[in-house]
């Protein structure tokens, strides 16, 4: 082999390992999409200067299983309110069965809100080890929907 062919090779070779490179990532992103129900208990927490939930949801579509978890949240006198919450979700998503951990946090004032929701990198379980991604909720007259990106 010439040195000008295999220089020519391992230039191919560069190539296609930086193109595979680029290929990952967006294309490995799933998104799955559905509708949940929830139920918030609100808990007695009287000394407390924020307020507690019990976070109990059942999901429906691309997610089938079972959220529960909890809620702190705080709103003051002129309408800025923030909550944080740890949900652990058990079911299946896309077909694959196992659990995993989400956390919310959102913020809200007068005139904007945020909202996050990530899955807590490594608490994956079962076909849903790997996972990690974050999830998008709407809300309107209809009820929750919910549209999560993830890879496994």
């Amino acid at each position: 082999m010439t040195p000008i062919v295999r220089a020519a090779l391992l230039w191919v070779a560069v190539f296609v390992v930086s193109f595979a490179g680029t290929m990952i990532g967006e294309d490995d992103v799933m998104l799955a999409s559905g509708t949940f129900e929830v139920k918030l208990t609100p808990q007695a927490d009287a000394d407390s200067p924020a307020g507690r939930m019990i976070i109990d949801k059942t999901y429906i579509g691309a997610l089938e299983g079972l959220g529960v978890g909890q809620m702190i949240s705080k709103r003051t006198e002129g309408g800025t309110a923030v909550y944080y919450a740890i949900e652990e979700y058990t079911g299946t998503v896309g077909g694959k069965s196992g659990a995993f951990t989400l956390v919310h946090r959102g913020v809200m004032d007068k005139e904007s809100q945020s909202l996050e929701v990530v899955i807590l990198e490594g608490s994956g379980s079962g076909e849903l080890e790997t996972i990690t991604g974050s999830m998008i909720i709407t809300q309107d007259e209809n009820g929750h929907a919910y549209e999560l990106k993830y890879k496994l």
